[in-house]
């Protein structure tokens, strides 16, 4: 039976935020990927599976080795997800700007 992997309990582990970072800038090789780590390769390996479950991250075999690579669409759809959020902080850092500008104009 397969894990269905949540993609937002995927990206809230430091070690999988640190390995899509790393990925983001080139597709990389699972050593490759481990060697930012202080953690065995094994568990570095386990990391990536949830990645790529989550379809957050691509692997691709050229030649004999595999590398993975961001998915960036995958990415996007939680930047979309996120968005009203963004927008919903924002205006409240507006309003709040716009109070303490007016009380430090009454001083």
């Amino acid at each position: 039976m397969e894990t269905r992997r949540d993609i937002f309990q995927a990206i809230a582990d430091p070690t999988r935020r640190a390995i899509l970072t790393l990925i983001a800038l080139q597709a990389m090789t699972p050593n490759a990927i481990a060697e930012h780590f202080d953690s065995s390769r094994q568990a570095v390996s386990k990391h990536i599976q949830i990645l790529i479950e989550c379809k957050l991250v691509d692997q691709e075999l050229t030649g004999r080795e595999i590398y993975y690579h961001l998915n960036p669409q995958k990415m996007k759809e939680v930047a979309d997800w996120l968005e009203p959020f963004r927008e919903l902080w924002e205006g409240r850092y507006r309003k709040l700007d716009k109070l303490l500008a007016n009380l430090k104009n009454k001083k």
